[in-house]
C-alpha cells in the first residue's frame, strides 16, 4: 500500500521531467507514449535521454545551458 502512494506521489513529476527531456532533444513529450510498446519502447526512450540536447533555441524554447 505504501508503495502504490510513492509510486501515485511521484506519477506527475515523472512525466514532467521526461516530457522536459524529450523538449530538450527537440522531440514532443507526446513520445512519452512510445513507452507502452514492448522492449523497444523503453530503450528508445533510455537512448534519446541519454543524447546530448539540442545546442541553441528550438522549437519549444531558449538553451536553458546558454550563457544569459
Amino acid at each position: 500500500m505504501l508503495g502504490g502512494l510513492y509510486n501515485l506521489a511521484v506519477l506527475l513529476p515523472s512525466l514532467g521531467v521526461g516530457v522536459r527531456r524529450l523538449h530538450d532533444i527537440n522531440r514532443s513529450g507526446w513520445w512519452l507514449l512510445i513507452a507502452f510498446v514492448p522492449i523497444v519502447g523503453a530503450i528508445l526512450l533510455i537512448y534519446w535521454y541519454a543524447q546530448p540536447g539540442t545546442s541553441g533555441a528550438n522549437t519549444y524554447g531558449p538553451d536553458p545551458k546558454a550563457a544569459a
